[in-house]
């Protein structure tokens, strides 16, 4: 496995167990998030206080689906569930684009789409 798979494999075990520390350590000082939709923010203390979203109890369960790479990016497809501050479960499908450099990660780009009844998967 690439180095770059394996960050992008180190930081999503880190959202798996909610440690911050690891997440942060995959990430470049100036690294920038955008999920689409919903926002964007730049540096690692915006992305520290954005880890755990708002209305949600983590962690999250994320399950690979598959993982390319091309150049200095990775893209993922993954599936996973996360339990809203209510007690229900939201289901979801992601497409992650992460963009490298030297082995972290300098951007992510998510699209998640809530799964709902009768939804594929």
């Amino acid at each position: 496995m690439s180095l770059n798979k394996q960050t992008v494999e180190t930081y999503l075990d880190g959202f798996r167990k909610n440690d911050h520390e690891q997440i942060l350590s995959c990430l470049t000082d100036d690294i920038e998030w955008t999920v689409f939709g919903a926002f964007h923010l730049t540096g690692k203390e915006a992305y520290d206080a954005a880890i755990e979203g708002p209305g949600f109890v983590p962690p999250p369960r994320l399950d690979v689906v598959r993982m390319v790479e091309e150049d200095d990016v990775v893209m993922a497809e993954l599936t996973g569930t996360v339990q809203r501050d209510t007690g229900e479960q939201m289901r979801m499908s992601m497409a992650e684009v992460f963009r490298m450099r030297d082995g972290k990660i300098c951007e992510r780009r998510a699209w998640v789409i809530e799964l709902k009844r009768n939804d594929y998967l």
